[in-house]
Formats: C-alpha cells, structure tokens, sequence
C-alpha cells in the first residue's frame, strides 16, 4: 500500500501542470527559456536536412536565402504560438481545447504525440547509427540504452530539459563552429571556393523552402508546449524566435557547409572525414539527446490531454515505442518529413486563428471554461488545409505547402466557424463564448 502512494506522489510530482497553467513560481526568464528553445531546435535531424539543401543549391546566395526564408516562417509561426502560451501559460493541447473541443482536441493531440514519438525514435537511431558505424558497437544495445536513458530524463520533467539545454548549447555550437572553419580550411580556395561551388543536385527555391519547414513544422507546432514556462510574454517570443530563426538557421548552415565541403549529406560522415569523430560522437548525442527530450515531453502532455493519466506514466509508454521503432523511422526518414509538412501545420494555423482572431488574445479560464464537445469548424478548416497543402504546386509564388496550410486553415476557421455556429452571433466582434 506504501508503495502504490509513493508511486502516486512520484507521478503528481513530475506532472509538469500537464493540464493546468503553469504557476508564476514555475516560470522562467528569457536566459532559460532561450537555452530549452535552443536545445530543442539544435538537432542532428536538421544539420541532415541542411547537408540536403547544401547539395541542391549553391552556398551564396541561393542557400542562404532558402534558410532564412524557411526559419523566418518556422519563427514567425513560433511566435504566434509562443505568445499564446506565454499569455495563457498552457500547453499546445490545452490551447487545442478552445480551439478543437474538449474531445475534439483529442485528435491533434494524437497527431502531434505520434509524430513526437517518431521524432524520438529518429533521433534514438541516430544516436546509434554512428556509434556502431565508426566503433564498431553492435546497434540493438544503444539503442536500447540510448532510449532508456532519453526517456529517463523526460520521466524527471522540464527541470532535466532546462540542465541538459544548459550544458549542450554551447557545446553544439563548438562543434558546429569547428566543423565549418574545418570545412573552410581544407578546401582549396577557402570560403570562396564553398560559396561558388555548383550544387550536385538541382532543387527549385520552393521545394527547398517547404523541405526546411517540413523539417521542424512539428516543433514549431508545439512551441507551447516550453514556451508556456516563459515569466512574460515578451520572453515567451524572443526565446521561439532565437530557438528558430536562430537555432535552427546555425544547424542547416552547418550541416549544410560540411556537405557542400565533403559531398556527403550524413553529418557523422562529414565529422568523421574532418577529423572530428570522438568530439564529435559525444556532441552529436548531446545534440540528439537535448531535442529526443524535448519532443517526448511534448507527446507526454499530449497523451496527457487524450487520455487523462499520469504524465510520466505515458512518458515511459511513449518512450518505450519510439525506441523500438528507432530502426524503421530512421530508414523512412524523407517520406515522414513529407507527412509532418502536409498535416500538422493547420493544427497551429486553426490555435492561432481562435486566440487571436476569433477571441482577440482573451481566453477563459480553463479550469471554469465550459469548452465544446468538438468544434465542427476546426475539424473543417483542418481537412480544407491539409487539402490545398496536397494539392500546392511544384513552383511558383504558392508552392510552399506547409505556408499554405496554415494560412488556408487561419481563413477557413473563421468562415467555418461564422457558418456553422452563427447562432453565436458575431465570433469575431466578442470574447470567447
């Protein structure tokens, strides 16, 4: 009987105000929330992506401007939601009850948790892939070591995150750093020679721009998820943006620039050939470890939302599936970037067209609140979204797709919305009903 009460205080204890704001003794200034931000969007998964990108566009001016453009959206749609949660101090799936309905918000909190946990899984492999391919370590072993320990730490709530954040930023940054000065250096010609080098592939502006959005649109979903932590407002949106435009602007160009140095887009190999492989294992895993706990603690609260239990409970589930299917999501790794960019960001779009159109930043509290069931126009909006995303053109002013979801969802939501509940009267001239 001791034991089940001990159990019960450990699980209340790492909570984490799963459904509840976050109380002002819990929150956190501008230095922190900027570290977890960081710690969050420096991920190994983006320095891939940018090593791709560094293969399909010249160094200067093309790639450049292909990242800036991508994470100037990631941030600006970050902040967005950022300053929701900053204000309201709740999580992307309690925002998702205003927005969705109670049983409504159930299913993107589904959608966002899967994809959390596939992220997690990714990231467990690439953890391991390295390690195996360059010492010789069988796979399963850290795998599975890797995803304990992962795990663990998400288990001990946003506490760990903060301490693990602190201490890998600036060691990620090193490594990167080092990585780039070393690619300058051994190229014959210098950073001249880099900037001026022809891509090996041929990839349009556009396709380059929706793969650098796609790559980290689920992050940017659940900005709220940490950014609810923030003291202010105005620390809830300077750290999104840092961590984005920012963070995630460091790690393509890194990734990017040892590609485009060594023609190899896997960021292990490219460290491996610069001479940097034990530095940079340790750092890579730092690197994973930071953004493995962060996108487990975001489908923690979402699992959370859908089922009512403890927190750390369904962290440990969660972490347990992400592990075990490590192998298979690091090998379909393309095809779930085009998944994430085609469904997820109308979940953002539809949350901040609620917040700040429709209730004009003023939402009730949630605990007095009495939400709907399901919230018919959001489930609308998201469907018309997801659509016009599938169906973006290959090039031109309207072919970033995951753009064009969340502004076909921002619009559809609103009209939904006056068409199937105008019995409400006018949604955009008064409060939350």
């Amino acid at each position: 009987m001791s034991e089940q009460h001990e159990n019960k205080n450990y699980a209340a204890e790492h909570d984490d105000y799963a459904l509840t704001p976050v109380p002002e003794n819990a929150r956190r200034g501008l230095l922190s929330m900027s570290a977890v931000m960081l710690g969050f969007t420096f991920f190994a998964a983006s320095m891939w992506t940018g090593g791709t990108l560094g293969q399909g566009f010249k160094l200067w001016p093309d790639l450049i401007i292909v990242i800036l453009a991508g994470n100037l959206i990631l941030g600006g749609y970050g902040a967005l939601l950022g300053y929701a949660a900053a204000k309201t101090n709740l999580s992307t799936h309690i925002l998702s009850r205003y927005a969705f309905g109670t049983f409504g918000s159930k299913l993107p909190s589904m959608m966002l948790a899967i994809t959390q946990i596939g992220w997690f899984g990714v990231g467990v492999a690439m953890f391991a892939y390295p390690i195996n391919k360059f010492m010789d370590i069988p796979n399963l072993p850290l795998i599975v070591g890797g995803g304990i320990v992962m795990t663990y730490t998400v288990v001990v709530g946003f506490k760990a995150i903060e301490w693990l954040s602190a201490i890998a930023v600036p060691a990620i940054l090193i490594l990167g750093f080092t990585s780039v000065a070393t690619a300058i250096s051994d190229t014959e010609g210098g950073l001249d020679t880099l900037m001026n080098l022809n891509p090996v592939e041929n990839m349009s502006m556009a396709v380059g721009i929706a793969l650098a959005v796609g790559s980290f649109i689920s992050g940017a979903t659940l900005t709220p998820d940490f950014v609810r932590y923030a003291r202010t407002r105005r620390v809830g949106v300077i750290a999104t943006i840092i961590g984005f435009t920012f963070g995630n602007s460091l790690m393509f160009i890194f990734g990017a620039v040892g590609a485009t140095a060594t023609g190899m887009s896997d960021i292990a190999e490219v460290l491996a050939q610069q001479g940097l492989l034990g530095a940079g294992i340790a750092l890579l895993v730092l690197n994973i470890w930071t953004t493995n706990d962060n996108a487990l603690y975001a489908a923690g609260l979402g699992l959370t939302n859908i089922t009512g239990l403890k927190r750390v409970h369904l962290v440990l589930a969660a972490g347990a599936v992400g592990t075990i299917l490590a192998d298979f999501l690091y090998n379909n790794f393309v095809s779930w970037l085009v998944f994430l960019s085609v469904s997820l960001p109308p979940i953002g779009g539809i949350i901040i067209s609620d917040f700040y159109l429709r209730c004009k930043t003023q939402y009730p509290d949630p605990a007095t609140h009495a939400f709907k069931h399901i919230n018919w126009a959001a489930m609308a909006a998201w469907a018309t979204a997801i659509c016009v995303s599938v169906i973006s053109p290959a090039d031109g002013l309207f072919s970033i797709a995951p753009l064009n979801a969340i502004i076909t969802a921002m619009l559809a939501y609103v009209l939904f919305y006056k068409l199937i509940y105008r019995k409400e009267g006018a949604a955009l001239s008064r409060s939350y009903p």
